[in-house]
């Protein structure tokens, strides 16, 4: 049923056509009236009005010429025989799908054009029928000016529906071009916060091995070249961070000169938080151990989006954090009970973002969205890889 389907929805009015032509070929090879042609001149009108319905097969290629032509053709046969056009349902059908095909152009002055092409035409035809009438000369052009005006009201429709498709794909490509930058920018942010961690470690041991140097005998000059040599490493590794830092920061960043906060600031926050008006519970569970630096100030972050998130965008009237410790991981939670969860507008943050971020960096997991008691739920795990002391 499926391949049928997409046979008739992509082949189905060419098959239509085609019936239609056979319809019309055949109607006049068994034509019985009293001036009925015979002989040549009737297999000159079978192959013709077949021909004439057949040219709505290249409508694809030429969307203007084939209907058009449909129609002169039809026009140029009246003169040859009066009766040959009229009377005939797949003529009938095909001069009216011309008529569509017409009025469904995409130029106005084409689709005008065509207009006037299906009036003259169905004028021309029903003045060369020998029995014809005055409202036979006013009906059927207006019958098929009809069949134009649909053809022109699809087009309108039609050019809606593209247009609305354009802007909702230009739409989801500066979503995704945002959001790109949005995780860049965040990156950045990281990278610029780790820098300090990481620069503060390979300082320390850079001195170390400093101290340890300069406290081995004179006499052991091998080992005191091999430390020297490590001393040296550090030192132009910190100056490759701190240029590659500059590089990283924008224009009009201002340097970071406070300390990073990690978990230990976390009651500050929350009574920060409080105070702009979001009543907070937090809530602590199992033994709190010292984290690595650059995950504690990763955690620190995580819970600071997620409660500016229930301050700002989630219209909220409390929030609980919950931060559970345990061996091999740390996993922290942020709830509110607000009717909105965190605005997809470009240009507020991208918060979601950076928490994804900074939890894929430490191969945790998170997961965001409305809960199924009401409000909106932040989750992350972050494991501690045995790393934590």
């Amino acid at each position: 049923m499926s391949r049928a389907r997409l046979f008739f929805s992509k082949y189905g009015l060419d098959l239509l056509i085609v019936i239609a032509a056979v319809e019309s070929a055949i109607s006049t090879a068994l034509r019985d009236d009293p001036g009925h042609p015979t002989g040549p001149m009737l297999w000159f009108e079978v192959l013709a009005v077949a021909a004439v319905v057949l040219t709505l097969l290249g409508r694809r290629r030429f969307p203007f010429a084939a209907p058009a032509v449909t129609w002169l053709f039809s026009a140029a046969l009246s003169f040859v025989d009066g009766l040959l056009i009229v009377d005939k349902a797949g003529l009938f059908l095909a001069g009216m799908g011309a008529a569509l095909l017409l009025g469904n152009l995409r130029r106005d002055t084409e689709a005008r054009v065509g207009l006037a092409i299906v009036l003259g035409g169905a004028a021309i035809v029903i003045y060369n029928e020998p029995d014809h009438t005055r409202g036979d000369l006013i009906f059927t052009p207006v019958l098929f000016a009809i069949g134009w005006l649909v053809g022109f009201a699809l087009r309108e429709r039609t050019e809606q529906t593209e247009a609305a498709e354009e802007r909702a794909t230009r739409a989801e490509r500066e979503r995704e071009a945002a959001a790109r930058v949005a995780v860049a920018e965040e990156r950045g942010r990281i990278a610029r916060e780790l820098h300090d961690v990481v620069a503060h470690a390979v300082s320390v041991m850079v001195l170390q091995v400093g101290a340890v140097r300069h406290r081995m005998p004179e006499a052991d000059t091998e080992d005191r070249q091999t430390l020297e040599h490590v001393e040296q490493a550090g030192r132009t590794a910190l100056a490759e961070m701190r240029r590659l830092l500059n590089a990283m920061r924008h224009d009009g960043d201002e340097l970071e000169l406070l300390p990073h906060p990690g978990l230990d600031n976390l009651e500050s926050l929350v009574d920060d938080v409080r105070a702009a008006g979001l009543p907070v519970r937090l809530q602590v569970r199992g033994e709190p151990i010292a984290l690595p630096p650059g995950l504690d100030l990763s955690a620190y972050r995580i819970l600071q989006e997620g409660l500016t998130n229930a301050l700002k965008h989630a219209r909220a009237s409390q929030a609980e954090v919950d931060v559970r410790y345990s061996a091999t991981e740390l996993r922290l939670e942020v709830r509110d009970d607000g009717p909105g969860g965190p605005s997809t507008d470009a240009g507020l943050g991208h918060g979601l973002v950076g928490i994804r971020e900074r939890v894929r960096i430490y191969g945790g997991d998170m997961t965001a969205g409305a809960s199924h008691a009401g409000g909106f739920v932040l989750r992350a795990r972050l494991p501690l890889d045995g790393s934590a002391r």
